[in-house]
């Protein structure tokens, strides 16, 4: 049995004739009555009285109508859901807390969508804890996220360590600080503080730097990318991995800057996680694969306009402390 009897048999009893339903159907009308035959013959009832005026539905085909229905509808669904895995498996979600957005992110998705033109790339930006529950629940394919040197990993994903990076102050070029070749914790206390919200790494970090200590003053917000926005406008200073500053935009034009910390070892690593499965999108396999192969070569220093004064450490390269 074929769906496509079922289907024929419906076109007959809706339009009364089989020459109607011939022609709605673009078939012969002897090719259709014997596709009709076939199926009369296999379910061992007669579907439909032939008479010269048209063709009817029998008492049998009546009784079995609502199954024939059901089993087209269910058709119909499998149709309806398998379309929809397939414009699922051509967009692929990244969540990421905008660590390295100019020199890694905005690179990989340009060459991405240069081999993958039909693939939707959706980019989420959230909070850590917010990238990995979607990541366990398949809400993200991939996530970016921070991690401290010596943070343990969570179980359930696969990490890949994209760059490891220092923290760095942001600042604007007319500030104090900008005149240091590296900022003190007491120098860091006598600005405003723009720091993360809780669920950041760089809010652990930062509460951690001040040893319980509190600035003059301090807002609080999400992102690095709101964080370098208010730096610009002057409202004061935001501790972030250096890969989330250099080559930002901001900082090519000169209107935020960053300085190293004083006496600090800390390391910071942009992370890229995924949920570990034993089967996973082509499209997302090979943005991770991309992501890996861009970091790559920033590590390797051939992209010179990304890296700026401070370079990157390799995943491999002792931390010197």
């Amino acid at each position: 049995m074929r769906t496509e009897q079922l289907e024929y048999i419906t076109a007959v009893t809706r339009l009364g004739s089989l020459r109607r339903a011939a022609d709605e159907l673009r078939l012969s009308q002897p090719a259709l009555s014997e596709t009709v035959r076939n199926l009369e013959r296999e379910l061992g009832v007669d579907l439909l009285e032939r008479r010269r005026t048209g063709a009817t539905m029998s008492t049998a085909g009546q009784e079995l109508m609502p199954h024939i229905v059901s089993v087209l509808e269910a058709v119909d669904r499998l149709r309806m859901a398998a379309g929809e895995q397939h414009r699922l498996s051509r967009m692929v979600r990244v969540g990421t807390v905008n660590a390295a957005t100019v020199p890694l992110l905005i690179p990989v998705l340009r060459e991405f969508r240069a081999a993958h033109p039909l693939t939707q790339v959706e980019v989420v930006g959230a909070r850590q804890t917010e990238i990995q529950r979607g990541l366990a629940e398949g809400g993200f394919d991939l996530g970016l996220v921070n991690h401290l040197d010596g943070d343990d990993l969570p179980a359930g994903f696969e990490s890949t360590e994209l760059l490891r990076g220092r923290p760095v102050v942001c600042v604007r070029p007319d500030s104090p600080l900008a005149a240091l070749d590296e900022v003190a914790v007491d120098d860091l206390l006598a600005e405003p503080l723009i720091a993360m919200r809780t669920g950041y790494v760089m809010h652990r970090y930062v509460h951690r730097l001040l040893v319980g200590r509190t600035p003059a003053f301090s807002y609080s917000t999400d992102g690095a990318e709101m964080g370098k926005l208010m730096v610009a406008e002057g409202l004061g200073a935001t501790v972030l991995p250096d890969f989330s500053v250099l080559g930002d935009p901001l900082e090519r034009s000169g209107r935020i800057v960053c300085r190293p910390l004083a006496d600090d070892s800390a390391r910071v690593l942009l992370m890229l996680q995924r949920r570990r499965a034993e089967a996973v999108s082509q499209a997302a396999g090979e943005l991770h694969e991309t992501f890996v192969r861009r970091a790559r070569e920033l590590r390797d220093g051939r992209d010179e306009g990304a890296t700026g004064r401070l370079r990157y450490s390799s995943p491999e390269e002792e931390d010197p402390g």
